[in-house]
């Protein structure tokens, strides 16, 4: 696969530029919206962009036909950590092979289920691997690499760092 070329650094100035005179514009707000189908086992996600179809797990009752919540979850991570990871190399101006990016999560159903009340519901450790092809890398270069693209990582960063919920409920009528 041959990769196509992009001037990062030219596409992303006139958004530095914008944003460092006017702070605000860089500020945005983005939204998913779940949607009913006709299980309670499933569901729409509407990202303005795309609509998803989701499911709940296997392990809990779902036919596996669909992402679950957590398969969500861990592709945001991955997705965000291949591009943060793809861009910084290239600012970085580290040419590269092949990167690749895994994202596993560990956790308990039994608490989703609401056996034990001792067992967390969510995950309980994520792992991010990164495969970096990059021969002619130097170590520096590559510690360079990891620490720009865990610092610039929007998912990894909210992960690391969650921000504040606040939790609405409206009622028909």
């Amino acid at each position: 696969m041959s990769k196509e070329v992009v001037d990062i650094r030219s596409l992303q100035k006139p958004f530095k530029a914008q944003y460092r005179a006017d702070p605000q514009s860089s500020r945005i707000t983005l939204t998913a919206k779940g949607g009913e189908t006709n299980t309670p086992l499933s569901c729409s996600v509407d990202i303005g962009r795309a609509i998803y179809q989701a499911e709940a797990h296997t392990g809990v009752g779902g036919s596996g036909t669909a992402a679950c919540s957590g398969d969500l979850l861990l592709g945001a991570l991955a997705a965000c950590a291949q591009l943060t990871c793809q861009l910084v190399a290239i600012a970085m101006g580290i040419e590269t092979r092949h990167i690749a990016v895994t994202v596993d999560g560990d956790m308990d159903l039994s608490g989703t289920l609401g056996i034990s009340k001792d067992v967390s519901v969510g995950f309980s450790e994520m792992r991010v691997k990164f495969e970096i092809d990059a021969p002619n890398a130097t170590p520096e270069q590559l510690q360079g690499l990891r620490e720009k693209t865990e610092q610039y990582c929007v998912v990894l960063q909210t992960l690391l760092h969650p921000p504040t919920i606040k939790s609405e409920w409206a009622t028909a009528g």
